[in-house]
C-alpha cells in the first residue's frame, strides 16, 4: 500500500509541474493518468495490486469523487436562467439523453445476447452521461462560440445526476425476477434520498449563510463546509436505506438555492479537491479495471463501445437540435464531443456492489472499454477539434448566425470549469462567475 501511495503522489506532483504546458496539446490529464495506472497494474509493473484492501479504498475513492461532482454541479445550477440560456442544454438533457439511453439499450440487446433486456438497459444508462474533464478544451477554448460551450458544459454537469435514477431503476428491474420487492425498495431509496438531500442542503446552506453574515466563519472554512454538507447527505441517506448519490445531488440543488446571492461563491476548495480526486480515480481505473477489461475483450464489446461514442451520441444530439437552425459543423462538434468518464465508472461499480446479476462482468467490461476508448479518442481530438471548429466559426458572417447569439451569463459554471479557474486563482480569492458563463 505504501508503494502505491508513493507512486500516486509522485504522479500527481510531476503532472502538476507540466499541466499548464500540456493544456494546449492533444495530451490530456485523464489520458496520462489512465496510462500511468495501466503501467502500475499487476499485468505491468505490479505497483498497484487489486487486493481486498486496495479495492475497498478505490471503491471509496470513486464514490467520494462522484458525490463531490454531483453536489457541486447541482449547487451551481440556477433555474431562473433556463428560460433565457438553457434551450440547448435542455434539449440535450431532455431529448438527447433519453434517446442515447434508448439507443444504447437497443444496440446492447442486439449484440450482447447473453444479457437480459434490463441488463442491456443498464448498459444504455451507464454509458450515457458525459464528462467534460476528458476534453477540457472543448468547453474552455474561447474561440468556440460561447453558446455552444455553455450548452456542453451544463449538459456534462447535470447528466450524471439525471442518469443515476435510470441506472437504479434498471438495476431494480433486472433483479425483479429474483427479488419481487426490488421496485418497492428502489422507490423507498429514492424517497429517503430526496428527503435527506433536501434537508441537508437547506439546513447546511441556511447555517452557512447565518454564520457568514455574523462574521463567524472564514473563507477557507466556508469552502470546507461544502465538502461536509455533501458528505453528510451521502452518508445519512446511505445509512437510512436511500441512495447516497441522489441525496448528494438533491443536497447540492438545495444548498445552491439557499446560498446563491447571499454569500460569495465558495466552491473553490471543493473544485480543487474534486480535480485531485478525478485524476486519482482515472489512475485507479487504469490500474485495476482497464487491464482486466482488455483480457475479456470481445468484438461485440468493442462494437458496443464504438456505437456508444458515435451513433448513440451523435444521432440523438442531431435530433434534439432540430428546429434550432444550428450549422452542420456545430452539430458535428456537439455530437462528437460527448466523452464518457467518471460517472460511467462509478455506475459500473454500483452494479458490482449493489446488484447480483448474471451479466455483471459484461456490463463492467463494456463500461471500462467505452471509457478507455473515450479517454483516448476524445482526449487527442479535444484541442485540435476545438481549434478547427473555432477557426470555422471565426470565418462565418455572425449576422443571423444562431451560434453567435449572446448568452445572459446567469448560469454558473459547474465543477470542471470551476476547477480550471482554481488552477490559476490565488487561494485567498474565492472564484467568481466565469466570463463565458
Amino acid at each position: 500500500m505504501a508503494l502505491a501511495i508513493t507512486y500516486v503522489a509522485l504522479c500527481l506532483f510531476v503532472y502538476a509541474l507540466v499541466e499548464k504546458r500540456l493544456s494546449t496539446t492533444p495530451v490530456t490529464g485523464p489520458m496520462i493518468f489512465v496510462a500511468l495506472g495501466m503501467l502500475a497494474s499487476t499485468q505491468a509493473f505490479g505497483l498497484i495490486e487489486g487486493t481486498a484492501d486496495v479495492t475497498r479504498v478505490v471503491d471509496l475513492l470513486f464514490q467520494a469523487t462522484l458525490v463531490l461532482v454531483l453536489f457541486t454541479d447541482a449547487s451551481t445550477l440556477t433555474f431562473s436562467s433556463w428560460r433565457k440560456d438553457a434551450d440547448y442544454p435542455a434539449r440535450l438533457l431532455g431529448i438527447g439523453l433519453p434517446l442515447t439511453i434508448a439507443a444504447g439499450t437497443a444496440f446492447a440487446a442486439l449484440v450482447l445476447t447473453d444479457l437480459s433486456i434490463w441488463e442491456a438497459a443498464i448498459i444504455g444508462a451507464i454509458i450515457a452521461p458525459t464528462d467534460a474533464a476528458l476534453g477540457q478544451a472543448v468547453v474552455s477554448n474561447p474561440r468556440v462560440p460561447e453558446r455552444i460551450r455553455q450548452a456542453l458544459d451544463i449538459e456534462s454537469g447535470l447528466n450524471d445526476g439525471i442518469s443515476l435514477p435510470f441506472v437504479l431503476i434498471f438495476i431494480g428491474l433486472a433483479q425483479q425476477a429474483q427479488d419481487a420487492t426490488a421496485i418497492e425498495t428502489f422507490l423507498i431509496a429514492v424517497g429517503v434520498a430526496v428527503a435527506v438531500g433536501a434537508i441537508s442542503g437547506i439546513v447546511g446552506g441556511w447555517a452557512l449563510v447565518r454564520s457568514t453574515n455574523a462574521g463567524w466563519i472564514s473563507t477557507g472554512w466556508s469552502g470546507l463546509a461544502v465538502l461536509s454538507v455533501a458528505g453528510l447527505a451521502f452518508v445519512i441517506a446511505d445509512e437510512g436505506g436511500g441512495s447516497g448519490f441522489i441525496a448528494a445531488f438533491v443536497a447540492g440543488l438545495a444548498y445552491g438555492h439557499m446560498t446563491r446571492g447571499k454569500i460569495a461563491p465558495n466552491e473553490f476548495i471543493a473544485a480543487t479537491v474534486g480535480l485531485w480526486l478525478i485524476q486519482i480515480s482515472f489512475l485507479a481505473f487504469g490500474a485495476l479495471i482497464v487491464m482486466e477489461a482488455l483480457d475479456r475483450l470481445t468484438w461485440p464489446v468493442v462494437a458496443m463501445a464504438v456505437f456508444a461514442l458515435t451513433v448513440a451520441r451523435m444521432v440523438p444530439v442531431a435530433i434534439s437540435m432540430i428546429g434550432t437552425r444550428v450549422a452542420a459543423p456545430t452539430l458535428l462538434y456537439m455530437g462528437w464531443f460527448g466523452p464518457r468518464g467518471l460517472a460511467t465508472i462509478v455506475f459500473a461499480a454500483l452494479v458490482v456492489t449493489d446488484a447480483d446479476l448474471g451479466g455483471t462482468e459484461t456490463i463492467v467490461t463494456v463500461a471500462a472499454v467505452t471509457v478507455a476508448l473515450s479517454v483516448l479518442l476524445h482526449g487527442i481530438t479535444s484541442y485540435p477539434g476545438s481549434e478547427a471548429y473555432g477557426a470555422w466559426y471565426e470565418q462565418q458572417d455572425k449576422e443571423g448566425l444562431e451560434e453567435a447569439k449572446k448568452v445572459h451569463h446567469s448560469v454558473r459554471p459547474h465543477l470542471h470549469l470551476l476547477s480550471r479557474r482554481a488552477r490559476t486563482a490565488p487561494p485567498e480569492t474565492p472564484p467568481t462567475q466565469l466570463s463565458d458563463h
